[in-house]
């Protein structure tokens, strides 16, 4: 193995012109493993609304605060003062292109004892388009609402035949679900699997969200808008992302009578502590929706926030904090989604913060995640990402800091994701179990690792492990299988085989590995050349440093091309062993060096840790917050620009 030493880094900002016809992974990562990610999120942006249509005050019930956003017209604002808003009467309800706005996270306070049905959900927050789901009988071939996918499965494509189109009908500018069976044997590549019997049993409880169609799961959805209609020709934007579209696999297409666009909450916080809904906010059949500088606190069900389906979605410079911690507790959820976009979050207390089931194209970025309390376990380390239903593909995780990611068996099998410039600890306070920085179960084909660092110095010292579950202090854990309820998923070498690893700094090795042999340059599916450098872009996801990003700190904050970073950790004392910046973050302790200063803070750990002074080992009740104050006066980061796709 060959290992380069940190002064032999090249390091460039990369900017991308408008006359490039490439992607700021070209040249690391085969066109087939990823995709343009620029476009996740609101399209175009959140908007920044100014003008208010109704302004009201504590006491206004959620039949008031519904009414005042039902009448507001569109592209308006609903304001809401400061002061505490009990309401009982049931969830707020969100409209087409009205905004509902409060004064600050820490100072419009809205405490829920009650929700909206919301399709079914319970939520006290329902941004909620059509009634069709994935299990309606209307999205069921020959029903009102579904069609016949009959041409055009190209990687890439963007015109693509549909037959059979249902009575509701498709027009120029709607969303439109693409399914299709899903795989019942192993072809010894990519494979999306949800069953638990069989060969392969590749699930251990199946269940993933999508349609079922003849008795076969449909956990495959990609989620895509008509630009245009000749014929039976549809024209798509984006294109199709996966490699595995086939007309043998009977893809169809769905949709929704009609989609909640362009709502958006900011600035205030949401209690649903005592509310009794399975989940806090849902975004159901909603696209180009947004929650922006909020504070949400849980309440013991499953999610707060909910993915259902939804596309071009954004949740961004927010604080969300679970009262939970049980099994199926998750900060946000996807039940089918693609291309939302996940930005400058903190998370702090929830079992699992980021909980990915079907999926296509989501950006998960710089999000800072703390005390992933899952109480099924004592001694178990949940991960602060994770993929856990069959249809989990091609999600961009960048410039997070937190516990681990991990694609598991449970619902079935994903693959594609790319992971870069994280901070991945494998460790979280009073946890000895499952403490791995990635871990990838069997099935779970074909990822990214680029340029991550990973692991906690003085306790990771293992690199790499195949030998199943909870295994401890661990780098990787790659195509372990596992078992549930006589259900047996066996172990898969092709886990590690098809995975691409460059440039990344692990705390085992001590060192950054650019390592030939991690490269899958030969593998007959999908391969990966060996790149011919190792300068290492800023940023997949943007093409300059961010216009939020605060001035002075580091860009990038993470890698193995960063020197001098500020994250450390607690040496002895009341945090010992937790991150921190600053030695008054370490009661009774010291500062001690981590990860060779490979890995700087991102603004919402400085957020939680320095404005909101959160303990370092993330225990405690919720805290006060505000974006204001943590980020400047908020403003929506824009959209990525100048930056083109290689079409696949």
């Amino acid at each position: 193995m060959k290992y380069i030493r940190p002064s032999q880094f090249l390091f460039i900002f990369l900017c991308v012109s408008e006359c490039l016809y490439a992607q700021a992974w070209s040249g690391i990562l085969s066109p087939s493993r990823a995709i343009d990610w620029t476009s996740a999120g609101v399209v175009g942006g959140i908007p920044n609304r100014t003008t208010i249509c109704s302004t009201l005050n504590p006491g206004a019930t959620a039949a008031q605060i519904n009414a005042a956003i039902s009448s507001c017209p569109s592209g308006e604002v609903v304001y809401l003062n400061a002061g505490t808003y009990n309401i009982s009467d049931g969830g707020i309800v969100m409209q087409n292109n009205v905004t509902l706005r409060g004064a600050g996270a820490n100072q419009t306070l809205l405490v829920f004892t009650s929700d909206n049905s919301c399709n079914g959900a319970g939520a006290v927050v329902c941004f909620l388009g059509g009634p069709e789901y994935y299990g309606a009988a209307s999205v069921q071939p020959g029903g009102t609402n579904a069609a016949t996918w009959s041409g055009g499965y190209a990687q890439g494509a963007t015109q693509i035949t549909l037959t059979s189109i249902g009575s509701s009908g498709i027009s120029v500018g709607q969303y439109i679900n693409l399914d299709q069976a899903d795989d019942t044997t192993d072809n010894g590549n990519f494979i999306i699997c949800d069953q638990n019997t069989g060969s392969p049993p590749c699930s251990l409880e199946a269940l993933a969200p999508g349609r079922t169609v003849g008795g076969a799961a449909y956990n495959q959805v990609q989620m895509v808008k008509v630009t245009n209609i000749s014929g039976s020709t549809y024209t798509i934007t984006p294109g199709l992302y996966a490699p595995n579209w086939a007309s043998g696999k009977s893809p169809g297409a769905w949709w929704a009578s009609s989609m909640l666009q362009n709502a958006g909450v900011e600035n205030l916080s949401i209690d649903a502590t005592n509310a009794p809904g399975n989940q806090n906010i849902t975004f159901d059949n909603a696209a180009n929706c947004w929650l922006k500088g909020i504070r949400a606190i849980g309440s013991t069900a499953r999610d707060i926030v909910d993915f259902v389906p939804a596309v071009h979605c954004t949740v961004q410079d927010s604080y969300f904090y679970g009262s939970g911690g049980a099994e199926t507790s998750y900060g946000i959820e996807s039940f089918i989604s693609s291309d939302n976009l996940v930005l400058n979050n903190i998370f702090q207390h929830i079992a699992v913060p980021m909980m990915m089931g079907p999926a296509l194209g989501t950006v998960l970025a710089y999000n800072f995640s703390i005390n992933d309390a899952y109480t099924g376990s004592t001694t178990w380390m949940a991960d602060s990402t994770s993929g856990h239903d069959a249809g989990v593909e091609y999600l961009l995780l960048e410039g997070n800091i937190g516990a681990g990611y991990g694609a598991d068996v449970f619902h079935g099998t994903q693959g594609f994701q790319t992971l870069f410039r994280n901070y991945l600890v494998g460790h979280d306070t009073g946890r000895t179990q499952a403490t791995t920085a990635i871990q990838l179960f069997s099935y779970n084909r074909y990822h990214n690792i680029i340029g991550n660092v990973l692991g906690l110095t003085g306790y990771t010292t293992t690199y790499q492990a195949s030998g199943g579950v909870g295994q401890s202090a661990t780098v990787y854990d790659f195509g372990a299988g596992n078992n549930e309820s006589g259900v047996t998923v066996p172990s898969d070498p092709l886990v590690a085989s098809t995975s691409m690893r460059w440039g990344n700094y692990d705390v085992a090795s001590a060192a950054a590995r650019f390592v030939i042999s991690e490269v899958p340059s030969g593998i007959s599916h999908y391969g990966n050349a060996v790149p011919s450098s190792q300068t290492l872009p800023a940023s997949f996801y943007y093409s300059s440093q961010p216009s939020w990003w605060p001035s002075g700190k580091a860009w990038p904050p993470i890698g193995p091309d960063v020197t001098g970073g500020n994250i450390q950790q607690c040496s002895g004392g009341t945090y010992a062993m937790s991150l921190a910046t600053a030695s008054t973050q370490c009661t009774g302790g010291s500062l001690a060096s981590d990860v060779a200063g490979y890995a700087n803070s991102n603004p919402a750990m400085d957020c939680y840790l320095i404005v909101m002074g959160g303990p370092p080992d993330g225990t405690g009740s919720a805290l006060t917050f505000n974006a204001n104050t943590c980020y400047g006066q908020p403003v929506a980061p824009s959209p990525p620009s100048s930056v083109t796709a290689v079409a696949h």
